[in-house]
């Protein structure tokens, strides 16, 4: 009986095989770095705001306490954004006729508020409470990075899901003393780890598999 296919064929078809599952792999690694990109997930993008505020000012050159602004972020699974008679304890006095300022001027006036673009916004099915962590002794910089570098604020992580389960899997490696939470650029007197298990402890944090568990972020 005649051969019907060329004996290329094989060579062929295995080049066809190899070649569509490398293709394939390729795929699926474009997808995954896009995904973790700051395209996708905005880290590093300095959002525009109405007012180009800047925590490096505030924060480490006037020294000013992240709990003067979110005044609820120990006792409310949110951080509050200030209201705008905040901004005028200072700024009636100083600074009060800087064109720069109207914006806040305006909305104290009016009683409208200023409408800041939000920088750390997660999705609506992801719970997450700011006092359980501040009180568990996870500091604000674990998360929203060294904002008193931040001449304008930005995402310093990429807040997904994988980025919050590395921290649940290991809360010894981020916990840090309730004293320090809010002290940006704290280090350790010590072993962080070595802390940490100690801390965890003293703390009463939940082990990793219910830090880990669906219902935990996902009510």
């Amino acid at each position: 009986m005649a051969q019907i296919f060329h004996h290329s064929t094989n060579t062929f078809s295995r080049i066809t095989i190899y070649g569509a599952v490398f293709a394939l792999a390729f795929a699926v690694w474009c997808f995954a770095t896009l995904n973790g990109s700051g395209y996708v997930t905005r880290e590093g993008q300095v959002r525009d705001q109405p007012i180009p505020f800047s925590h490096v000012h505030h924060v480490a050159d006037d020294g000013i306490d992240c709990r003067y602004c979110h005044t609820t972020v120990e006792t409310s699974n949110t951080a509050n954004i200030p209201p705008t008679k905040t901004c005028m304890n200072c700024h009636s006095q100083i600074w009060n006729t800087a064109p720069m300022l109207e914006p806040v001027r305006e909305s104290f006036r009016s009683g409208q508020s200023i409408a800041w673009t939000r920088v750390h916004d997660l999705p609506d099915y992801v719970y997450f409470n700011h006092s359980i962590h501040v009180n568990k002794g996870v500091g604000c910089e674990t998360c929203h990075g060294r904002v008193d570098k931040m001449p304008l604020m930005y995402q310093a992580h990429s807040l997904q899901m994988e980025w919050c389960l590395e921290c649940h899997r290991h809360p010894e490696r981020n916990v840090r003393p309730r004293a320090e939470v809010f002290t940006m650029g704290y280090q350790p007197a010590e072993d962080q780890e070595a802390m940490g298990r100690r801390l965890v402890a003293e703390y009463k944090i939940q082990d990793a598999r219910t830090l880990t568990s669906c219902n935990t972020c996902h009510r």
